[in-house]
């Protein structure tokens, strides 16, 4: 049975006054000129502010950090409902334009004249008080993925980097955010800007990463959450070292779709079968391995593969880049490296190895690459390695929250079947841990992300409905495959 219980401690939800809040324009993007017109007429009508939280929820009266939110408000007074705070992803991704890019990718207008749409920085991020690890140029490149490892000895190379990195993070400028950019911390600043808006409840729609953030706010501030959407689910552990495992499954889930529209594109003579694509890919990265094609190496070339496997529409460009890779020339790197891609992947260290606890064996991560190698050749080899969470500093940080079925019935999650960055498996996992507080709707289709994004009008539809009539289905929802248009 479900149970509305109250706030935990270490939430500390309070009942402050609304803030005061200033209003403006919001700061251009960097990429403004590249942006739709749709997005473009969105963004002219976003607004933002700052707010100031606490550094560390335990001493509410200490150190100040700023949160930079947007407003892109409803236009509809009669049918607003409240807030609907959103996340992109991550963690390091800035979210503060991100409302104007839900409302240019068709975030319904029911769901828009519903609710005033919430983007954030989150903490250590963008314009809410930046981190770095002081990460130059070439540890950028490599991406957030370990090196490729073939053997124990490649593990114990593979740690020197990490350890490395871990050390620039703990001796960085912001070295004294390590303890507190938690997601649960994250989730305390969603309440805080709740609380400053003056709204009783806020609704949330959150994808990738922005699932263990939704979780983690469902979990602390139960009686706080209206209408809960979660879109590509982590696991109930969060980015833990399992689910950083899961990307070598989740790249096997998801490939066969892009060996099927290679085999079916002759032109671009990766192979007229998903069995010979599938074979051009082991044949790529063996000889970029052995000699990479100038900038491109091996293990760029593993990670290109997976992050175009996250949308239907990247897979021409992938194929492209696999021609171009195969006629032994380099390809370009797909945005120019500088002080935000530095800011993005720092703030991904500082919440992934302060979220749980990393093992600090190098054996159990010899044996993990190991078997993932066998279980998961695409990618095991890399995602079962060793990362810079084993040597993460520990002191300050508090425990992990625990994801569960205490609170009212009032979390959507939605789901592709087969999801490179977020598999089902993870869904599943934390569909079990919520119990009876959530429904999940899967759909037939590959790629990350659902909601607004995706085609499967079942899937969509049932989030639109949730969102704007509170309606949910009685039992979990399986959308077939639609036809592509």
């Amino acid at each position: 049975m479900v149970a509305v219980i109250p706030e935990a401690a270490t939430a500390t939800s309070t009942s402050a006054a609304p803030t005061d809040l200033s209003w403006e324009s919001c700061p251009e993007q960097n990429d403004t000129q590249q942006a739709s017109a749709q997005q473009k007429e969105a963004a002219s009508r976003l607004e933002c502010a700052t707010l100031k939280v606490p550094l560390d929820y335990r001493h509410p009266d200490g150190r100040k950090i700023d949160i930079a939110i947007s407003r892109l408000a409803s236009e509809d007074s009669a049918k607003r409902r409240g807030i609907l705070l959103t996340n992109p992803g991550g963690p390091g991704a800035p979210g503060l334009h991100y409302p104007a890019l839900l409302a240019a990718a068709g975030l319904p207008k029911s769901v828009l004249d519903t609710y005033d749409v919430i983007g954030f920085d989150t903490r250590g991020v963008g314009r809410s008080t930046p981190v770095t690890c002081d990460l130059t140029k070439s540890q950028q490149q490599r991406g957030a993925f370990p090196a490729y490892t073939r053997s124990a000895a490649d593990v114990t190379r593979e740690a020197a980097y990490a350890r490395t990195i871990a050390k620039q993070c703990a001796t960085s400028r912001s070295s004294w955010m390590l303890p507190h950019a938690t997601t649960a911390n994250i989730a305390r600043d969603m309440d805080s800007i709740r609380t400053a808006l003056g709204e009783s409840k806020l609704s949330y729609l959150g994808a990738s990463y922005g699932t263990r953030l939704g979780a983690v706010y469902a979990t602390l501030f139960p009686r706080h959450g209206d209408r809960i959407v979660l879109d590509s689910n982590l696991g109930p552990g969060g980015y833990a070292r399992t689910a950083f495992r899961m990307f070598a499954r989740g790249m096997h889930d998801r490939f066969p779709d892009f060996a099927a529209y290679a085999a079916k594109h002759p032109e671009y003579g990766l192979g007229r079968t998903p069995g010979q694509v599938t074979s051009m890919y082991y044949k790529l990265a063996a000889r970029l391995d052995a000699n990479p094609v100038g900038a491109t190496d091996g293990m760029q070339f593993r990670g290109l593969t997976f992050e175009r496997l996250y949308s239907d529409a990247s897979l021409p460009s992938l194929a492209k880049a696999w021609q171009t890779l195969d006629q032994g020339k380099p390809v370009p790197p797909s945005a120019p490296l500088n002080d935000e891609t530095e800011n993005t992947a720092a703030a991904r260290h500082y919440v992934v190895c302060a979220d749980s606890r990393w093992s600090r064996s190098l054996p159990a991560y010899q044996h993990a690459a190991a078997v993932d190698r066998l279980r998961y050749p695409m990618l095991g080899g890399s995602t079962g390695s060793i990362t810079p969470c084993a040597f993460w500093p520990r002191k300050g940080i508090e425990k992990q929250v625990t994801i569960n079925d205490h609170g009212p019935s009032n979390v959507l999650m939605v789901q592709n079947e087969r999801d490179p960055g977020t598999p089902l498996a993870s869904a599943k996992a934390l569909r079990h841990a919520f119990g009876e507080r959530a429904r999940m709707v899967t759909a037939d289709q590959g790629g990350h992300g659902v909601y607004p994004f995706g085609s499967n009008t079942c899937a969509n539809d049932a989030t639109t409905a949730f969102l704007t009539t509170g309606h949910r289905p009685s039992t979990d929802l399986a959308c077939k495959a639609e036809p592509a248009t």
